[in-house]
């Protein structure tokens, strides 16, 4: 079969796969099993050997896949990651969300584009890697619940370090437009609990209102964020340059003449150096244990702050000397490198030492959308650069 040929039978596989994944309602934080059996078993038909961990309760699966090389010389593997949840879906959308429909040339449903589509394309290219000559092996890493602070991914990332897997070239396959991005933000996310006592509106010194201390270590967050400005890098490629802090919510109370016992205040924070949310957090705590907490317990000894850590999704550092990015270069001749403002599991393989790239098909501007599509012209760009990673370490 000749190369053009073989390529429009992979990417018509991919359209198929791509097919099967969407109707799998993979939304975070729900069962991901059925689709992990999915892929493991498309991998394990083709010779791959594959390892499974899990969270807590055993529903939600991480799957590390691989496809060997014929001869072990200890050369750096490559490893395709992608994430197999989703994020919910509205009553807006035009088409069912979970059946793939394709328009024109544009496939639309629910991770067609955030990022079912790489985890197709790498798929529909296994089998020409598991009867390539390759020097190298290839690992398939899928994630569960990237969407919800990156859950899944140190999961799997400490099990690769138990089983010595701490080298070789990542591509993580988010949604770039096939371009290079090389560096991004972290994403710190707490939610803040303060519980008080509560009372009648009309004796609001008998109370503890866990809405004013709320309100208060909420004004404590816009004083660091206006510091957080002045401590931006001068060489900073991000923009803005700084750490910015967000307050995404707070929700306390039950009526207005009663004295508020509860309260939450979601936040996040995105670094540009680990050293800001160190800061950060260092200066939240102390402003709580020596302020608020000693005043609310004059009152209420039962009184209490706590801070949920829904996730710290790690920054991904730009490396001058990537061996992932020099990669993807060679393979498609553009020498361009940018970052992003979205977070991904990029830096979690970093910090183990795994050179890694972020690149893959689709438009980040359709990711979490109504309607969310994938041009079907980027899954072709995604074999094509299969394809070149098969020539790039092929031993023929």
């Amino acid at each position: 079969m000749s190369t053009e040929n073989n390529l429009k039978s992979l990417y018509e596989n991919s359209i198929k796969i791509l097919s099967d994944l969407i109707a799998f309602k993979t939304i975070s934080g729900e069962d991901n099993s059925s689709l992990i059996d999915y892929c493991d078993k498309i991998l394990k038909e083709l010779g791959a050997e594959s390892f499974r961990t899990y969270d807590n309760e055993k529903k939600r699966v991480n799957l590390f896949a691989t496809i060997k090389a014929k001869k072990s010389n200890g050369k750096s593997p490559i490893i395709l990651s992608g994430h197999t949840d989703v994020v919910p879906v509205s009553k807006s959308w035009s088409t069912d969300p979970f059946k793939a429909t394709i328009k024109s040339d544009k496939l639309y449903g629910r991770g067609s584009c955030d990022m079912k589509g790489f985890i197709a394309c790498t798929l529909a290219y296994a089998p020409i890697y598991s009867k390539s000559n390759l020097d190298r092996d290839i690992h398939f890493s899928f994630t569960f619940d990237e969407e919800t602070a990156c859950q899944g991914a140190p999961i799997l990332i400490a099990e690769l370090k138990k089983r010595g897997i701490k080298k070789g070239i990542c591509i993580v396959g988010e949604p770039t437009n096939m371009k290079i991005i090389d560096g991004h933000k972290g994403c710190y996310e707490y939610t803040t609990h303060f519980e008080g006592l509560a009372g009648h509106g009309s004796a609001p010194d008998k109370g503890v209102n866990a809405v004013e201390y709320a309100v208060r270590f909420i004004d404590k967050l816009l004083k660091l964020r206006k510091i957080l400005k002045e401590r931006a890098p001068k060489n900073s490629v991000f923009n803005p340059p700084y750490t910015t802090l967000q307050i995404g919510g707070i929700s306390g109370g039950i009526a207005r003449n009663v004295i508020a016992d509860r309260c939450r205040v979601d936040w996040e924070l995105r670094p540009v150096v680990k050293e800001d949310g160190i800061f950060v957090n260092s200066e939240v705590d102390k402003f709580v244990c020596e302020d608020l907490l000693p005043e609310m317990k004059k009152t209420y000894p039962k009184s209490s702050i706590k801070k949920e850590i829904i996730g710290e999704i790690i920054g991904f550092d730009r490396d001058e000397k990537s061996e992932a990015c020099e990669l993807i270069s060679n393979i498609t001749g553009d020498n361009s490198r940018e970052v992003v403002s979205f977070g991904t599991e990029a830096g979690l393989f970093q910090e183990i030492g795994i050179s890694t790239v972020v690149c893959g098909p689709g438009s980040i501007e359709q990711a979490h959308k109504v309607d969310e599509f994938i041009k079907l012209d980027e899954l072709k760009k995604c074999l094509n650069l299969l394809e070149g990673i098969k020539k790039q370490f092929s031993l023929d």
